[in-house]
Formats: structure tokens, C-alpha cells, sequence
């Protein structure tokens, strides 16, 4: 067993000790709204959203994209358990600017073990056991933060499975201070439409 697993199965034994009221929660989030964000380990939502546990779904990929998979958990949090409100927070120095689908497609091509970055860009450490299929993939990559947002929300927005009814709000997370900046072009593009 590593030691990340030890560490990790210590950290739920003492979490679950005092559990509590907790297992009373209710499936509905309790504060009806969904965060779609970034898997980036400096985002905490709960802590930058003020949220408790039950309060709100929480959403998460690389770059907090409206993916197929991200639209689906949405339209599930609304449909099946009653949320009436999404955001969409990106965040600053957020790692997808800093590669393209192809840079990472030939990444994949020769090796599937981590790489590295410099000056020069992006580098294979290795060059064994590599596969095109990363090739296949739209890895939805972005230059431009506030497009990125508003991109999604309107993606989110003009979905066939998304109701006219429920607001998508459009934000950027600053790294350096905290703050949930508005992309006010995003907000304005989910505005409820019914």
C-alpha cells in the first residue's frame, strides 16, 4: 500500500469518527444550484462558493468545460435532483492554456508517461508506449479565459436538454486573490430566455 493511500484511508477514518448529522443529508442539494469547475487542485469550491457539504453539486474536469459529460451531470442535477441555477468558473493560469489538442496528441503518440515543460515547450521524457488515440480526442483546450466562459454558457445555454428557465452564470476564479470575477458577456448569454 503507498503511502498516499495510507494517508488518504487515516484522513476518512478520522473524517468518519465524527460524521455525524451528515448521514441525514438528502440527495437534492440543499441550496438548489450546480458549479461546473476546474479539477485544478488549487480551486476549492467549498471554500471560495461558501459551500457546506449538501449544499450544492459540484461538477469538475480539466478546465471546467461544458463537455457531453459535463452537460449530462447538469441536466441530471436539474431534471432528477431540482437545481435552478449553474455557474461556470473557469480559473486563472488554468493549466488547458497551455497546450493545443495536437500538442498533446503527439504527446500521447510517443509515450504515455508524464511530460515535462520548458522554456521550449512541452517534452516526452520517454518515447515508449505511446498511441494515436489521443489523436481522436477534442481536448477542448482554450487561449482566451472569458471566451472559454462564454463559450460554455452558451453551449450550455442553447443545449436541447437545458430548460430556457434556469440561469447559467459565468465567472473566473482568480489564483492570486480568491475572487469570483464575473465574465459579464457569459452571464448575459445565460440569462434565463422563458
Amino acid at each position: 500500500m503507498s503511502k498516499i493511500v495510507q494517508e488518504v484511508v487515516a484522513a476518512n477514518k478520522k473524517y468518519a469518527a465524527d460524521f455525524g448529522e451528515k448521514s441525514e443529508l438528502g440527495l437534492p442539494p440543499a441550496r438548489g444550484f450546480a458549479i461546473l469547475t476546474c479539477m485544478d487542485a488549487r480551486l476549492d469550491p467549498a471554500k471560495y462558493a461558501g459551500l457546506a457539504e449538501g449544499d450544492a453539486h459540484v461538477i469538475r474536469n480539466a478546465g471546467g468545460r461544458a463537455s457531453d459529460d459535463a452537460i449530462r451531470s447538469l441536466v441530471i442535477s436539474h431534471k432528477l435532483l431540482g437545481t435552478q441555477e449553474w455557474f461556470v468558473i473557469h480559473h486563472t493560469d488554468c493549466g488547458m492554456e497551455l497546450f493545443t489538442s495536437e500538442i498533446i496528441g503527439d504527446l500521447l503518440e510517443t509515450s504515455l508517461k508524464t511530460a515535462t515543460i520548458d522554456a521550449d515547450g512541452w517534452k516526452n521524457q520517454t518515447t515508449e508506449g505511446g498511441s494515436v488515440a489521443g489523436k481522436y480526442i477534442n481536448w477542448l483546450t482554450f487561449k482566451d479565459n472569458a471566451q472559454s466562459v462564454l463559450e460554455d454558457v452558451v453551449r450550455i445555454r442553447t443545449h436541447p436538454l437545458v430548460p430556457a428557465y434556469i440561469p447559467i452564470y459565468g465567472y473566473i476564479y482568480d489564483c492570486k486573490t480568491g475572487l469570483l470575477v464575473e465574465v459579464p458577456a457569459a452571464s448575459q448569454a445565460g440569462q434565463v430566455t422563458a
